[in-house]
């Protein structure tokens, strides 16, 4: 728009009013006049005032409605803000109970845990860290030793075993959960006693299934579906918590133990609160303590006396008399093996009178005897005698 344009628009919003001032003017002037006029003055005037009068009224309703909703319009906004806020306060809330109500159901589970190992002494902790993955497979939690959290304490939540301490300290205590590759569980089948492992697999958890090995079922009579437990013959894991149920078996290759899949009591992907168990497994010290959690027997069951000492080598060498004597001269080449082998052929007598004809058998035996006897200090600390002359033959 030119400035020429723009002193035309300005003039002409200026100019409206005031025409629409004379108008007004002569519209009150021509209804007074009409008023006190009679004829057809009057006439006329009523004629050309009452369009005008209507529209004027028409204008001033519209403006009157106009204003009234411009007003309804600002306290609907102002309404509207003022419920969106309340609509955020309740939302906020009502987010907060549900979380409550999580935390709550979570918390009446661990009691329920608790109540069900009342045996055990047992202390709430809360997960506040974890390893990267999307498994709770290696945590930390906010407990530690001041709270009698130590190394090889058991960890439970839900509604069976989570996993064991591996390090503690004033405030805070690392957890290795079952689910972990470094893990593995002794455990039994609740109904037969039969003995198995429960070992970590994160591919496996994917499925969520942990892998069961080694399971010693003779009779058969493990099936799908039964409860698997700690075993009492672990060294680390309290006996009788539960871990989960078979959900896959097979027999293995050497026909004498099967293999399959489990599936654990407890969600690793959401653990948040879990139950420390500050009573650590007892158990005997002649039994070894394994990696996975489990005890070997002691060498004595094997069936070898671990009583049973094994004698001395000189004291059995001593027990061997002239014997080992006759062998040592045999050995470096002396008359009494030769008399020896005589006496075996049948033929020993005459052997004898060989030897004593020459008159050189006998004192070979005799001096090869005595030289063992005064120079070879180790055999004679094998407790061997030197033979006389004659008892060689």
């Amino acid at each position: 728009m030119s400035s020429h344009d723009r002193k035309n628009h300005a003039g002409g919003s200026r100019a409206l009013p005031a025409v629409l001032t004379v108008i007004c003017a002569l519209l009150i002037a021509l209804s007074v006049v009409g008023t006190q006029s009679a004829g057809p003055v009057s006439t006329v005037t009523g004629i050309l005032t009452t369009p005008l009068q209507r529209g004027m009224n028409r204008f001033g309703n519209w403006l009157s409605s106009f204003s009234t909703n411009l007003t309804d319009a600002t306290a609907l906004r102002e309404e509207n803000e003022s419920l969106k806020e309340q609509v955020e306060a309740l939302s906020a809330e009502n987010s907060k109970l549900v979380l409550d109500k999580e935390e709550l159901e979570r918390l009446q589970e661990l009691l329920e845990l608790k109540e069900e190992y009342s045996d055990y002494d047992t202390v709430g902790a809360r997960v506040v860290a974890r390893d990267s993955g999307n498994w709770f497979n290696s945590f930390t939690i906010d407990k530690g030793t001041n709270d009698g959290i130590q190394v090889d304490c058991n960890v439970i939540a839900g509604s069976g075993l989570v996993g064991i301490v591996t390090k503690a300290g004033p405030n805070w205590a690392k957890v290795r959960a079952i689910i972990d590759d470094n893990s593995n569980v002794s455990a039994m089948v609740s109904t037969t006693s039969d003995t198995c492992i429960i070992a970590g697999n994160l591919e496996l958890i994917d499925e969520g299934t942990l892998s069961l090995v080694k399971l010693t079922d003779e009779n058969n009579r493990v099936h799908v579906g039964d409860k698997v437990v700690t075993s009492n013959i672990s060294t680390k894991y309290l006996p009788g918590i539960l871990i989960g149920y078979i959900s896959e078996l097979d027999n293995d290759a050497n026909n004498l133990t099967k293999s399959g899949a489990l599936t654990p009591v407890v969600d690793f992907r959401h653990l948040q609160e879990v139950l420390v168990i500050r009573t650590l497994k007892e158990y005997s010290a002649d039994m070894e303590d394994t990696d996975d959690g489990t005890a070997s027997q002691p060498a004595s069951s094997s069936g070898q006396d671990s009583n049973v000492l094994t004698a001395p080598r000189e004291n059995a060498n001593a027990s061997s008399g002239e014997d080992t004597a006759a062998e040592e001269a045999a050995a470096d080449g002396s008359a009494a093996q030769s008399a020896e082998g005589a006496a075996a052929d049948g033929s020993a007598a005459q052997s004898a009178e060989g030897a004593a004809a020459d008159g050189s058998a006998a004192q070979s035996a005799e001096d090869t005897a005595a030289g063992d006897a005064n120079t070879d200090e180790g055999q004679a600390a094998d407790g061997a005698e030197v033979p006389q002359d004659g008892q060689g033959a």
